[in-house]
């Protein structure tokens, strides 16, 4: 299932039998924009959650504008052939520049049918980039393919929602886990809830 503003409407009913996530609902549900990082461009798109990885969300903001216009009028080849130095001048590391280039190197070569594959396969296929691991291949399921079942346990931000919102003060995995399937098959849109929590330090109590 692919997340559209028909589905987001239906994933608001259903995530509502959770008190936390219909408070949630109540505040933002007319603020959840599920095109926001959408890109049909694989390799800009995985780009992007490079840039993103290990920083503060608003250092992320201003690397990728940097990055944007860097690469502005670039073709796919001329990216993957730019020069390190250039990359690294938006604000990255050598190793994330090369990652990026590394990316840019994989989606010249590969005929994978990303649309058609399923979530465990998109993960197993994108992880075989170096650079690419279990989260990134998380965020372009949920923010590029738009899948609609995604959960990422190894984002802090939605972790630390988790624990403010439902006021967890120890994680056990078993309770966790039972508390993420019971969002399914909407976990990205309480993912994106939980996240607008964060972001806008609106916390249920």
């Amino acid at each position: 299932m692919e997340l559209n503003q028909q589905t987001l409407k239906k994933a608001y009913s259903f995530l509502s039998k959770d008190k936390c996530l219909k408070f949630l609902i109540d505040k933002f549900s007319d603020q959840i924009n599920i095109n926001e990082r959408y890109d049909n461009n694989y390799a800009r798109a995985l780009s992007y959650l490079i840039i993103e990885q290990q920083v503060s969300f608003k250092a992320a903001i201003k690397i990728k504008e940097r990055f944007k216009k860097k690469i502005f009028n670039q073709s796919n080849v001329q990216i993957k052939n730019m020069d390190l130095d250039k990359l690294k001048s938006v604000g990255i590391s050598y190793r994330k520049a090369q990652y990026i280039k590394n990316v840019y190197e994989y989606f010249e070569n590969t005929n994978f049918d990303f649309l058609s594959a399923s979530n465990e396969n998109v993960i197993l296929e994108l992880t075989k980039i170096k650079g690419i691991g279990q989260w990134s291949s998380e965020m372009f399921l949920m923010f590029v393919l738009l899948r609609i079942d995604i959960f990422s346990k190894g984002d802090l931000a939605l972790m630390n929602s988790i624990r403010l919102n439902y006021n967890i003060d120890k994680f056990d995995n078993y309770e966790i886990d039972t508390l993420i399937d019971s969002w399914s098959p909407y976990k990205t849109v309480a993912s994106l809830l939980l996240w607008k929590s964060i972001e806008e330090d609106y916390i249920y109590s």
